[in-house]
């Protein structure tokens, strides 16, 4: 791979982790039930208050190094895949406005769940929206000639396979996110109630993963036999399936912190062999890294304004997470209660 489409990866993968869970949180807040329901929905919000605006900036870096990096390949996404990417984009918007108004509104209490709901259900279709793309980039359906998509703007990717990625991507948010939402409360109860989501959306990844790669048989073949025949892709995929066991035995015996690491190792496995699977392609079934890379001084240029922008950028997020979670945690553990 080059090392450009190995930073897109990797910011992908980063952006799944951090951003990924958040929208993961946004769908519990929207089935949020039983007798702990607001318990929960205060929870969610305490845990993603100090980092869910900043976890935006490793999708920013991808479309920057798309746009940049491969332009012929983000030129024929942005075409081809124009309704699901707006929807994303529209998602993301309403998601952050709504989530202030929400947090902020001192007026009516109705109002103020209204703008929850805005809240919640575009945290859940941005994730599905993304999970599209994803599939239809892998599968041969977007084609874009003259600037014309070949297969217009819905049979692009409402098909079956970039449908069933799209429910994946949903599935695999929500069990991080359960994960991660286990150990930011004391609370046994709440870390029960979030337990058991974890054991059932992970079990509903499992179960679309395997749909994914059965339908990859017919619409998305290039993907699959990728998945079967790509270079130490097997390595991959072991390690990810060593994870998911990892993380439902931690879950079980209530480890959460095992099962944290041990989920987010699982989906960043995930990602990384789509991306070893995907390769050389960008978009299927014509665009490789190498057909829609920028000229190489460009390439070069960026690949260095990456690493000089990451020695302000690293330093910055780990002062963020020192100051806003270690500092609620050891008030949590001092006082017995979640802030």
């Amino acid at each position: 791979m080059s090392f450009s489409r190995v930073l897109v990866l990797a910011a992908l993968v980063i952006y799944s982790l951090l951003g990924g869970a958040d929208y993961g949180a946004g769908f519990w807040d929207l089935i949020c039930s039983g007798p702990r329901q607001q318990d929960q929905r205060d929870l969610i919000a305490r845990a993603i208050q100090p980092v869910w605006e900043t976890n935006h900036i490793w999708l920013i870096l991808v479309v920057v190094l798309m746009f940049s990096g491969f332009p012929a390949a983000f030129s024929e996404i942005s075409l081809g895949l124009a309704v699901p990417i707006f929807l994303i984009l529209l998602g993301i918007v309403l998601r952050g406005s709504s989530y202030v108004f929400r947090a902020y509104f001192t007026g009516s209490a109705h109002t103020q769940l209204y703008w929850g709901k805005v809240f919640s259900i575009s945290s859940s279709i941005t994730p599905l929206f993304l999970g599209i793309v994803i599939g239809a980039i892998s599968s041969d359906a977007v084609l874009v000639k003259g600037g014309i998509s070949d297969n217009g703007f819905l049979r692009t990717w409402f098909q079956p396979f970039p449908l069933i990625v799209g429910v994946l991507s949903l599935s695999l948010f929500a069990y991080l996110s359960a994960c991660y939402l286990t150990i930011e409360t004391d609370d046994a109860a709440l870390q029960n109630d979030f337990r058991n989501r974890a054991l059932f959306s992970g079990f509903v990844s499992l179960m679309t993963a395997f749909a994914t790669y059965v339908v990859a048989g017919n619409a998305a073949q290039g993907i699959r036999e990728g998945l079967s025949r790509a270079p130490y892709v097997w390595l991959i995929e072991v390690g990810g399936a060593i994870g998911a066991l990892v993380a439902f035995q931690a879950l079980w015996t209530r480890h959460y912190q095992r099962a944290r690491i041990a989920a987010a190792a699982q989906v960043a496995l995930i990602i990384f062999g789509w991306g070893v699977a995907q390769y050389p392609y960008l978009v299927r079934p014509e665009l490789t890294i190498y057909s829609s890379a920028a000229p190489t001084n460009i390439v070069s240029d960026l690949v260095i304004a990456v690493a000089v922008g990451a020695l302000v950028l690293i330093p910055s997020l780990v002062l963020l997470l020192l100051v806003f979670k270690t500092h609620r945690e050891s008030i949590s553990a001092g006082t017995g209660t979640s802030i």
